[in-house]
């Protein structure tokens, strides 16, 4: 894929959308999709047109693809709780996220329908949420690798891992011809100062029961800045050459900025993208980090997480 290409945006008023559009749009032809034309904040969006793609009436938005050379899919309708699932029953949230993997379907098919090549998936960290909290915290591993089965134990992160094995059929090639797929699991992208530190668990965290502190000191490992993101996926849409050793156009990176405490693997964004991380939160956060963890009055105990 090389050249000024038409990509299509959905989930574009959303905060994501939010930090990785001008970079975009400024090397391509962005067209912006999503349910409403504002922002969380309620502020208005320019250009977003309006599509549900979680209806099942294709045709009511395939022509939004159609002459699109990547679609970039940030779409995800909320099941209606700020946690993971802390105060809907399992049943509820299972419910939930089946309406965020009908509408990776919708985007995945529309895609193939229409021509498109390739489609990067917001994916998340989530997807491989197991191998965090039972093994990373627990002092068991030092990494985890974006070629390990995604594994989570929550719906949220089964979710996302349903839309990267989702991917993966289509980029087969099991439907006449293999879409492009990249699966981005992106890491936190939001401010880890302010906020966390307080003891107030947040939605990006070291697990149940965890304090502020072990939050912060999680987050310094899963932060990813605006602009590290925005060049991620920019890459995404731009890399030529996504195939694995199998001839399958299917790729699984981790969206994270080059980070001294990161325990997710960059390898595969370094090596396929030339992904180069600008930012580092040690650096970002050096402040609060002498002034939570280091400094002379900090009382946080040693390790990755433990606080």
């Amino acid at each position: 894929m090389t050249g000024k290409r038409r990509v299509l945006m959905t989930g574009a008023s959303g905060e994501i959308a939010s930090q990785i559009l001008l970079e975009l749009a400024r090397r391509h032809e962005v067209v912006l999709l999503d349910v409403r034309a504002t922002d969380r904040r309620g502020r208005p969006v320019p250009h977003v047109k309006l599509a549900d793609l979680a209806d099942p009436d294709r045709s009511r938005y395939q022509h939004h693809f159609e002459r699109m050379d990547a679609v970039v899919h940030l779409g995800y309708q909320h099941p209606g709780s700020a946690d993971w699932g802390a105060d809907l029953l399992p049943v509820e949230r299972f419910e939930g996220e089946l309406i965020n993997i009908r509408m990776a379907q919708n985007v995945y098919r529309c895609a193939l329908d229409a021509g498109v090549r390739r489609v990067v998936m917001a994916s998340s960290n989530h997807a491989a949420d197991w191998y965090e909290r039972a093994l990373i915290h627990a002092g068991r591993r030092e990494m985890v690798y974006p070629t390990e089965l995604p594994l989570s134990d929550n719906f949220y992160g089964w979710a996302k891992g349903a839309y990267e094995l989702l991917g993966f059929v289509y980029a087969s090639g099991a439907f006449g011809r293999p879409l492009e797929v990249v699966q981005v699991r992106i890491g936190a992208p939001r401010d880890v100062a302010g906020w966390r530190y307080e003891g107030v668990l947040a939605e990006q965290n070291a697990g149940p029961g965890s304090s502020g502190l072990a939050n912060f000191k999680r987050d310094l490992g899963a932060w990813v800045s605006p602009r590290d993101l925005a060049q991620l996926f920019r890459r995404a849409v731009e890399t030529t050459e996504i195939t694995d050793a199998h001839g399958v156009p299917w790729l699984v990176v981790y969206g994270i900025s080059g980070n001294t405490r990161a325990f997710w693997s960059l390898e595969s964004a370094r090596r396929v993208f030339g992904y180069a991380p600008e930012d580092d939160s040690e650096i970002a956060y050096a402040e609060d980090i002498r002034r939570l963890l280091t400094g002379s009055d900090a009382r946080a105990p040693g390790g990755r997480v433990g606080a």
